[in-house]
């Protein structure tokens, strides 16, 4: 059985959907039966549930599967879109808060200890602001007129190989656990996600030197742990979905850029990836979330057609190893 056999096979109705319009190239016209079944699934239903009402919790914990944002990511990256209704009310209610940069805003509550006013108020951070953005993007909003003062904006926190640990003004002296002066590993992660998107922006010395920066903490990862984001034994197991600071996340959004596919270091990254497949092809979740129980990459016992979905697009993009 070959990988996509194994996913179509084994993987549940929104998979199926995803691989045959990601992987197979299959039109969405051709796949209504099978989008409306995965539409009925009990997990996809509680995600477009949960995403309508999209300003429910407060941004705190950036890595919190609940937020909105990790959930409406999760389905627009299967395939779906604007025409599902609690999908276009989720994009609605993001575009209701934008601040005078073009940058939208986030729920949260800074306590006063950590240097926010403590009281409940829309802002935004550089490890929340770009997937939103990215959302967007990706939900067909107009660019021009919607999304890119926005980018502009944040990519004037760019420096050397980065961007700093940076938030809007209504946010205060808030900042992460680390020196002033560090770039942020995991801002910079989804700020390159973001640009590598953008076609004005994916080719720009400040994609490329962002993507080298990654790298670099990659190459050096005894030493260097700006604001706590470690790339040790943790940050090297296969985990899903993609959605915060470890390896699958980071080669994933490192493998859009054709510049660094001869890099040493990011064929180390990958490599890993790949020599953790199975005599079939196939990946196991080494870690997991505890709030993804129930989920085919909610366990570590056996291959995961989901996880085995995202590897191989990786590989995929990386021409040499297909």
């Amino acid at each position: 059985m070959d990988v996509i056999s194994f996913i179509l096979e084994n993987g549940d109705t929104w998979l199926q959907y995803a691989t045959r319009i990601n992987m197979l190239k299959e039109r969405k016209e051709s796949l209504t039966a099978l989008r409306l079944q995965a539409l009925s699934d009990p997990k996809i239903r509680t995600y477009l549930n949960d995403i309508t009402d999209y300003h429910s919790i407060f941004v705190r914990n950036h890595k919190n599967p609940d937020l909105p944002i990790h959930k409406l990511l999760f389905l627009l990256d299967i395939g779906f879109d604007t025409d599902v209704l609690e999908i276009q009310l989720a994009i609605e209610k993001i575009m209701e808060h934008k601040d005078g940069n073009g940058v939208y805003q986030s729920l949260t509550n800074i306590p006063k200890h950590f240097g926010g006013s403590g009281e409940d108020m829309f802002g935004w951070c550089l490890c929340d602001a770009p997937l939103l953005l990215f959302a967007l993007l990706k939900a067909g909003v107009d660019y021009e007129k919607h999304i890119k003062q926005g980018v502009d904006y944040l990519v004037g926190f760019y420096k050397d190989s980065g961007f700093l640990c940076t938030v809007s003004q209504e946010l205060g002296r808030f900042r992460g656990p680390g020196r002033k002066d560090d770039c942020c590993p995991y801002a910079s992660l989804i700020m390159l996600k973001l640009l590598s998107a953008i076609a004005e922006y994916c080719d720009t010395k400040i994609a490329v030197n962002t993507a080298m920066g990654l790298l670099s903490l990659w190459e050096n990862s005894l030493e260097l742990h700006p604001y706590m984001f470690y790339m040790g034994t943790d940050f090297r197991k296969l985990k899903a979905p993609a959605m915060w600071y470890d390896l699958v996340s980071v080669v994933d959004v490192l493998s859009h850029f054709k510049s660094i596919k001869s890099d040493t270091r990011f064929v180390e990254m990958a490599t890993i990836i790949k020599n953790k497949q199975d005599n079939s092809g196939l990946f196991t979740p080494e870690a997991v979330y505890q709030k993804f129980k129930g989920w085919d990459f909610g366990q570590k016992k056996k291959p995961s057609p989901y996880l085995t979905y995202l590897c191989y697009q990786i590989l995929v993009r990386i021409e040499q190893w297909v």
